[in-house]
C-alpha cells in the first residue's frame, strides 16, 4: 500500500552562497529531472539530471537531517526551495506539477527524518571503502518513515518549513498551512503525541498503535494521487499526462470539477492556463474566463480583427506560453467562437497544428446548459465545428455518480438527462410536492429559471423579516473592476440581512462540521461585532466573518473581494446553482425555457427526500436532438474506450 515516487520534472536553479550569504554562483536548468536514490553507503542522494547540448549531466547531493531545510510556502504553485546548510547551497524548484511535487517533498522529508539518529559516514571511511559506486532508486515510504517525520515535526526539529522559518509544530501534511497546537506532555499522553485526522496533534491515552500508524500513512501518502478517483478518472489523468487532447463529460455529480483539480495538479503551472465559459465556473477551479484568456472580446468581430486583438503584447505572450489549455463548461462555449479560437491560436503561435499545438483539456456536459444565443441566432455547439473534429482526440464519459447516494434519484436523473420521462418518473417527481423540507426554522431554497424572479422573491421575503436591516459592503481591491468581480465571485458587492433571513454559505469553512459551500441556514442574531450568527440545517450555530476571494484578471494579476460568505437563499437561479449540492431544494419548472434546465435544477438535490417540485410536468424535460446524437456517437465508441482502459489498468 505504498506510493512509488515518480521522477519530478521541473525547472531548477542551483545557487551557491558565500559566508556573507551572497550568491557567488548560479546555474539555471529549464528542464531538470529529480529523483531520490541510495548510494553504496545507504545514504539518501538527491539526483538532479539535466540535458545540455544533448549531453546528460548529473549532480548528486547527499541528504542529511541536520543539513536540510525544505521551504514549501508556494508548493501549491509548483514551487519549493531546499537549503543545504553545510555546502551553503540552495536548490530552487519551479514549474513542477503541484501534486507530484507534494508527493516528492513528503517522501524526501519522511526518508530524511529517519536519518536523525544515524551516524554520518566519514570521508575517510568512504576513501578506504572497497565498495564500487552504485546508485539505486529509494524504496517506497513506509508507516515507519511517516512516524519518524511526525515525531520530528512534533518536536520542532522538522525539515518542512512553511514561511521561511520553523513553526513550533508545523504539520508535515497540510500543504504549508499553519496549525496552532498546544504543547503536549509526553507522560500525560501515553509516552508520545499522535497526529489526528486534520494533521494536527490530538490528545490521547494510548499513543498511536502500529495499526493506526499504517492507516495514517496509507491515507496521507496516497490521497494526492488516487484518493477516491474512479478508474475512468485515472484513465483521463493518464491521457492528459500523455499529452492527448481530451474531452471528458458526464452527468451532474460525476466528479468533473474534482477531476479538473487532479489534472491541474499533474501539469506544469507556468504553461497551464485554466479557463471556463463563465466567471463563476472559472472561479471555482481557480482560473479565468475563456474570453479573458483569449483577449478577443466577445469574438463577434471577423477573424482578421480577432487575430489583431490577440497579437497585443500581453495577450500574445500568454498564447505563446500556453502549452496546456483547460476549458471548463465547454457546453456553453459558442461553436463559432471556438472555431475562431483555433484560428487565433494558429496565427498568434505561428503553428499550423490543431489549436496551434496547444494541448486541449475540455470538460462539461452538453446535455446541461447550452450556449447563450441572442434573438433568432442559430445555436451552434462546439462539437459541431471542424475545429472540434481536428482537435479532440479522445472522448470519455464519466458514469459513476458521486453527489447522490439515493440510487432511485440517480436512475431518474439519468433518464431526465436524456430527455426521457415516463409515467413512473412523473409519478415519483410529482409526489415530492408533499415533502416537508423545513427544519430548524430553515426553509428550502427555491430554484428559479429567471434571475428577476430570484431577486423579487428574496427582496420580498427579507422585507417580511422584522428587526433592523444590516448592510454589508464588500471591500474590492480595485473599485473600477467591481463589475468583473461581481461576475467572477459567488458573493455580491452589497449584502442585506435581518434576523430570520434565509442564507446559503458560499465557501467551505469547516467540511467536517458541514459548513460547506451550499450549506443552508438562517440568521439567528448578530454578534457584538455586528457579524451574523447563523444556525445551519444540521443544527450547528456559527458566527460568520468576512472571507477573501481572489480572481485572476487574465494577464497574470489578481483581484480580490472581502465579504461575508453568504447569499440570501429563499430563491436561487438554476444557472447560478450549477455545480452546487443543496441541503434542501424547492423547484419551480413552469417557466423552463432551455433544454437541460430541468435536469440541472433537479440534480442539485442530494436525495428525493430533500427535494420538492411544485409544478412538475413531463413536457419541461427536454434534451437537444443534436446533443443526443453527439452522445450516441460517443456511446458507440465506448467499448473501444473500455478496452483501452482495461489495457491501461492491467499494465
Amino acid at each position: 500500500m505504498s506510493v512509488q515516487v515518480p521522477v519530478l520534472r521541473c525547472t531548477a536553479v542551483v545557487e551557491a552562497y558565500s559566508t556573507n550569504n551572497e550568491v557567488v554562483k548560479k546555474d539555471s536548468y529549464k528542464q531538470a529531472m529529480l529523483s531520490l536514490n541510495r548510494n553504496e553507503f545507504s545514504e539518501i542522494v538527491l539526483c538532479v539530471s539535466v540535458l545540455e547540448k544533448n549531453i546528460e549531466k548529473n549532480r548528486n547531493i547527499v541528504l542529511r537531517h541536520s543539513d536540510l531545510e525544505i521551504h514549501r510556502r508556494f508548493i501549491k504553485e509548483g514551487k519549493v526551495s531546499i537549503s543545504f546548510k553545510e555546502s551553503r547551497t540552495k536548490l530552487l524548484l519551479s514549474n513542477a506539477p503541484p501534486n507530484e511535487l507534494v508527493i516528492f517533498v513528503k517522501t524526501m522529508a519522511a526518508k530524511v527524518a529517519g536519518l536523525k539518529n544515524k551516524a554520518k559516514v566519514s570521508i575517510r571511511s568512504k576513501l578506504i571503502s572497497e565498495k564500487g559506486n552504485s546508485v539505486e532508486g529509494i524504496s517506497p515510504v513506509t508507516a515507519k518513515d511517516m512516524r519518524n517525520l511526525q515525531l520530528a515535526e512534533a518536536g520542532g526539529n522538522g525539515l518542512l518549513k512553511s514561511r521561511g522559518y520553523t513553526p513550533k509544530t508545523a504539520s508535515p501534511l497540510t500543504g504549508g498551512k499553519m496549525i496552532k497546537r498546544k504543547r503536549l506532555d509526553e507522560k500525560e499522553n501515553g509516552g508520545s503525541p499522535m497526529l489526528g485526522k486534520s494533521g494536527g496533534l490530538v490528545r490521547g491515552t494510548d499513543g498511536p498503535t502500529p495499526k493506526r500508524q499504517m492507516t495514517f500513512a496509507r491515507r496521507t501518502l496516497r490521497e494526492d494521487q488516487s484518493r477516491v478517483m474512479t478508474s475512468e478518472q485515472k484513465y483521463v489523468v493518464e491521457m492528459v499526462k500523455g499529452g492527448k487532447n481530451i474531452f471528458f463529460t458526464g452527468g451532474a455529480g460525476t466528479g468533473k470539477s474534482f477531476l479538473i483539480n487532479k489534472i491541474i495538479g499533474v501539469l506544469p503551472p507556468e504553461h497551464t492556463y485554466i479557463t471556463a465559459s463563465t466567471g463563476v465556473a472559472a472561479f471555482q477551479i481557480g482560473g479565468t474566463t475563456l474570453h479573458t484568456f483569449a483577449g478577443i472580446g466577445s469574438g463577434s468581430a471577423g477573424v482578421a480583427k480577432c487575430i489583431e486583438l490577440a497579437q497585443r503584447k500581453s495577450i500574445s505572450a500568454q498564447w505563446r506560453k500556453c502549452k496546456h489549455l483547460i476549458i471548463d463548461e465547454i457546453s456553453m462555449v459558442d461553436g463559432n467562437f471556438f472555431k475562431k479560437l483555433e484560428m487565433v491560436a494558429k496565427a498568434v503561435r505561428g503553428n499550423d497544428k490543431p489549436f496551434g499545438g496547444i494541448q486541449l483539456i475540455l470538460t462539461g456536459d452538453f446535455l446541461q446548459l447550452p450556449p447563450v444565443v441572442k434573438g433568432d441566432e442559430e445555436r451552434r455547439f462546439a462539437f459541431e465545428t471542424s475545429a472540434w473534429q481536428r482537435c479532440v482526440q479522445i472522448n470519455v464519459e464519466l458514469t459513476q455518480v458521486k453527489r447522490q447516494s439515493d440510487q432511485n434519484l440517480v436512475t431518474i436523473l439519468n433518464k431526465l438527462r436524456l430527455g426521457e420521462c415516463g409515467d413512473r418518473e412523473t409519478s415519483i417527481l410529482k409526489g415530492t410536492k408533499t415533502n416537508d423540507l423545513a427544519k430548524n426554522g430553515i426553509v428550502p431554497t427555491k430554484l428559479c429559471t429567471h434571475t428577476d424572479d430570484v431577486n423579487s422573491i428574496n427582496t420580498k421575503e427579507l422585507n417580511l423579516c422584522g428587526g433592523e436591516e444590516k448592510i454589508y459592503r464588500a471591500l474590492d481591491s480595485d473599485s473600477g473592476m467591481t463589475s468583473f468581480i461581481n461576475n467572477s465571485t459567488p458573493v455580491d458587492q452589497v449584502l442585506r440581512l435581518r434576523v430570520g433571513a434565509q442564507v446559503m454559505l458560499m465557501k467551505n469553512l469547516n467540511v467536517l462540521q458541514g459548513l460547506v459551500n451550499g450549506a443552508r441556514g438562517a440568521v439567528e442574531r448578530f454578534s457584538s461585532e455586528g457579524n451574523p450568527v447563523v444556525r445551519f440545517i444540521g443544527g450547528k450555530t456559527e458566527e460568520i466573518k468576512t472571507e477573501k476571494w481572489q480572481v485572476k484578471n487574465g494577464v497574470g494579476g489578481l483581484l480580490s473581494r472581502t465579504q461575508l460568505p453568504l447569499r440570501l437563499a429563499w430563491a436561487f437561479s438554476i444557472h447560478k446553482s450549477q455545480g452546487m449540492t443543496l441541503d434542501c431544494v424547492e423547484v419551480s419548472l413552469s417557466r423552463v425555457f432551455e433544454c437541460g434546465q430541468a435536469y440541472v435544477a433537479l440534480s442539485r438535490a442530494k436525495s428525493l427526500e430533500s427535494l420538492r417540485i411544485l409544478d412538475f410536468k413531463p413536457g419541461c424535460v427536454r434534451a437537444d436532438t443534436k446533443v443526443l446524437k453527439f452522445y450516441r456517437n460517443l456511446k458507440c465508441s465506448k467499448p473501444i474506450l473500455q478496452q483501452s482502459m482495461n489495457q491501461y489498468m492491467d499494465s
